[in-house]
């Protein structure tokens, strides 16, 4: 069986959110499959130790990726921490992937708080 990850995205003005976010979730997320964009995944497992799937960068598709990830029901949840004010054109835009989430009711964060409730909500990995 294909793993169910929690799927992890963030805008170039959001990385250190989200890794402060992981951090502090760490034990919520230590033994769940995570997957992510190929630069916010390099970083998490970096800074956190985490094992993160890589897909490709945003701008490459990374973020299609995931939306096809959600689609086949391998995506649990989703944080996408996106940068309302400053996203970059190069950036993954949220349209198609809160879509994809919606229609397949899949839990989307797209900020630091709503990502903290998903998270400590979400029934055990297995």
């Amino acid at each position: 069986m294909n793993p169910v990850y929690i799927a992890l995205i963030a805008h170039d003005d959001k990385k250190d959110d989200m890794v402060d976010l992981v951090r502090r979730m760490k034990d919520h997320l230590t033994d769940r499959p995570l997957v992510a964009t190929n630069t916010t995944g390099t970083l998490l497992e970096r800074e956190t130790g985490l094992t993160i799937t890589r897909m490709l960068s945003g701008p490459m598709g990374g973020d299609l990726q995931i939306g096809a990830l959600v689609a086949t029901g391998q995506v649990a949840a989703m944080v996408f921490l996106r940068d309302p004010l400053t996203a970059h054109p190069h950036e993954p835009d949220i349209a198609a992937l809160m879509k994809a989430c919606d229609t397949h009711n899949v839990p989307l964060a797209t900020n630091v708080a709503t990502a903290e409730m998903i998270l400590k909500h979400l029934p055990a990995a297995g």
